[in-house]
């Protein structure tokens, strides 16, 4: 073994101890920077590793190096435009990160195939083609399903943010996928027949369709766990284009990628007490028919004086955090609403269920941006257990986790989904856009009850008037 491949493998050790530290550091706010930059240190040394390997770097073909320099000279504008998107769009901005991943997997996948083909037929094996055919179906469906989920999740009017289904449509699905796959066996068997290329882009055609496929019929309220998926599915077309290029680093790496958004997904699942399937399958958030001779039940309407006025008497506050914070950007008036009302001797805690939002993670993040600590973040698992003693809940654009139906109802898409007591609450005052349902298409039995009061309108809004009556401003002394 030469000094310069002893000292790639040294490198790509020590990346790998990064990078599993870097996972290790993100999972606690207090050493998150600390992981992130372990992250970056990790791919810096093992994209300058690779670029040294004797293959690379002792080749006189300078075109070579310039399919190093090119790709990473183009990925620095849109790499710096999604690290300045705002923390609200970072669940698409993830999304789209992940489509890239697929993207990259599924181009080397087929680069490799055809070069092999056409120059090296000798190097297909067995082993080989079942990795080219995994990375291509994992990544290629990868992108399109990712894509579309970062549509779902940017609200782009074209693409329905509601399940969109026909009668059928999970068979057609599978067969599409089952289809990719027997094709992609018949390649294991043939790559280097003369028909093998078109049975190639037809397994690439197919892969595409099914990812657009697959995340179509998923509605919005399911997004936190298809993001973790799609990770899961990213990380393991990696492992594959690992095994294909002979990268021990990269298999490794892509093994930490997929087991982490795996190992997620099955948290998120668990969070909302539903399988895989029932996820990726069930359709869940379809507009549900209202009951025939149903009584019509109407809300209670309060204004934020009266709102502010109650919070500012109570002992205990807690707010519930939902997507509607994210789309008003209201998690800075949120913070002065804590700090009027804690300077006040109120005490105040922020109960997080663990799918609010569209990512994982999602309501943590945007309140640690505006500086609330962290030790008033109570997961729901804890806060649940003191509902009952709270005098008033601020329910801020949350809507199905929060639903009492999710207890009681057999026939909810929700029931059965561990929720945010807040109905237990003295006093409810629950911030809403409209009297649109949720994500599930039903609507919340919580908004409906004696003790609850609704403040329409947009949260950024509504919690800048809860703070200015809270100030003295408006009269309110």
């Amino acid at each position: 073994m030469s000094t310069a491949t002893m000292l790639i493998g040294v490198a790509y050790v020590l990346s790998t101890a990064l990078f599993i530290l870097s996972l290790h550091w993100l999972s606690d706010p207090k050493t998150s920077r600390k992981g992130v930059m372990s992250g970056i240190v990790a791919m810096a040394i093992a994209i300058v590793a690779t670029w040294l390997r004797p293959d690379i770097s002792h080749h006189t073909d300078i075109s070579r190096h310039l399919w190093v320099i090119i790709p990473i000279a183009l990925a620095i504008w849109p790499g710096v435009w999604l690290s300045l998107v705002p923390i609200t769009a970072v669940p698409q901005r993830t999304a789209l990160s992940h489509a890239f991943g697929g993207l990259a997997a599924g181009l080397v996948g087929t680069a490799e195939y055809f070069y092999w083909f056409y120059h090296e037929p000798s190097s297909f094996t067995t082993f080989r083609m079942v990795a080219i055919v995994a990375e291509i179906v994992l990544g290629y469906l990868t992108f399109t399903g990712s894509l579309i989920a970062a549509a779902k999740l940017q609200e782009i009017k074209w693409i329905p943010q509601r399940p969109w289904v026909y009668p059928g449509q999970n068979i057609v699905n599978l067969l599409a996928l089952g289809a990719a796959i027997v094709l992609g066996a018949i390649l294991i068997v043939n790559p280097s027949a003369d028909w093998a290329p078109y049975a190639f882009a037809a397994v690439i055609f197919l892969a595409l369709n099914f990812g657009w496929m697959l995340v179509m019929p998923i509605g919005g309220a399911d997004m936190p766990t298809v993001i973790a998926i799609l990770n899961a599915y990213a990380g393991l077309s990696a492992v594959a284009m690992g095994f294909v290029l002979d990268n021990k680093l990269l298999i490794t790496a892509g093994a930490l990628d997929g087991s982490s958004g795996l190992i997620l997904s099955i948290i998120m699942c668990k969070a909302m007490n539903r399988s895989f399937a029932n996820v990726l399958f069930g359709a869940f958030g379809q507009v549900q028919q209202s009951k025939a001779g149903g009584e019509q039940k109407s809300y209670k309407a309060d204004t934020p004086e009266n709102a502010a006025s109650m919070m500012e008497q109570a002992s205990s506050v807690v707010i519930v955090p939902g997507y509607g914070m994210a789309v008003a950007q209201a998690q800075h008036r949120v913070r002065e609403l804590y700090d009027q009302l804690t300077k006040r001797g109120v005490s105040v805690k922020f109960a997080i269920h663990p799918v609010a939002g569209r990512m994982p993670g999602h309501m943590n993040v945007l309140l640690a941006e505006s500086e609330i600590p962290y030790s008033d973040l109570v997961d729901m698992s804890e806060i649940n257990g003191e509902m009952g003693q709270c005098d008033v809940c601020l329910v801020l654009g949350a809507n199905d986790v929060v639903n009492p139906a999710a207890r009681y109802d057999k026939t909810s898409p929700i029931y059965g989904m561990p929720i945010i007591d807040a109905d237990k609450a003295r006093t409810v005052f629950a911030i809403k856009r409209s009297k649109n349902p949720g994500f599930a298409g039903i609507d919340n039995e919580l908004y409906f009850l004696d003790k609850t009061w609704m403040l329409f309108g947009d949260a950024k809004a509504v919690v800048g008037e809860l703070v200015k009556n809270l100030q003295g401003e408006n009269g309110m002394h």
